[in-house]
């Protein structure tokens, strides 16, 4: 792991930009002695687009006094594209705005090969990070398409509770996974997300096989997650990481 930057956001948080590999990054730790218990931010792509959503939570995780991190996803921000993956990008985008069902295909052809690239990336830099002398654990995982919180939650032992947001498409397939995760969730579900099938958000959330699983669900679109179901997350964390 290379830092390639580092500034003090105020309210005792420094944030340095990292590299590992071809992978970029952010981490953003208090600025305390002590080893921080660490949450892993994930988005749906796009770091420097997702940067001031990121920067907030991450400001916000420091103030309960975590570290947070996050990765470039494979195909998005700077990092080279895949020629399928776009393709079923425009195959969603094309039923999204014809209003139609996606066909499971789509899905399958979009997001099983992201999930397959990522979270090994994923568990790649939570090694360096763990490395760290200012980093101890637990580990929890926010955020980011569904998929991989599920994938991670099932492979990752060092993960030990996740928030989840029921905002993503996921393929079927990976219900048989979901009913492999054991660890804490608590999962965000907007309810008139305009992108995500919602009997699936809860269907899936059904199939999770933890036996402490939280449902916040609430009104509004997509990108409109009132603070308090923020707050109820950090609390989470606070209760499981803390």
């Amino acid at each position: 792991m290379q830092f390639t930057s580092e500034q003090h956001l105020g309210s005792g948080v420094l944030e340095r930009e990292f590299t590992l590999g071809e992978i970029p990054g952010t981490l953003w730790t208090p600025e305390s002695a002590a080893p921080a218990p660490l949450i892993l931010l994930g988005h749906p792509g796009g770091l420097h687009k997702m940067y001031p959503r990121l920067a907030a939570r991450a400001r916000h995780s420091a103030a309960e006094g975590f570290a947070a991190a996050t990765i470039e996803l494979p195909g998005s921000g700077d990092r080279p594209r895949s020629a399928a993956a776009e393709r079923a990008r425009a195959d969603l985008r094309r039923a999204l705005e014809a209003g139609v069902p996606v066909d499971d295909e789509i899905v399958d052809r979009l997001v099983l090969p992201l999930v397959e690239k990522a979270v090994p990336e994923w568990q790649t830099t939570l090694d360096a990070l763990l490395s760290l002398p200012e980093i101890g654990g637990p580990v929890g995982y926010s955020g980011g398409v569904m998929a991989i919180g599920i994938r991670l939650a099932v492979v990752e032992p060092r993960i030990a509770a996740a928030v989840l947001f029921a905002g993503s498409f996921v393929p079927r397939a990976m219900f048989e996974e979901a009913r492999q995760v054991t660890i804490p969730l608590h999962v965000l579900l907007q309810w008139d997300d305009e992108g995500n099938d919602r009997q699936q958000a809860l269907d899936l959330f059904d199939a999770f096989g933890s036996q402490e699983k939280t449902l916040h669900a609430n009104l509004g679109g997509h990108t409109g997650v009132p603070q308090f179901a923020g707050d109820a997350a950090a609390q989470f964390f606070t209760r499981h990481l803390g």
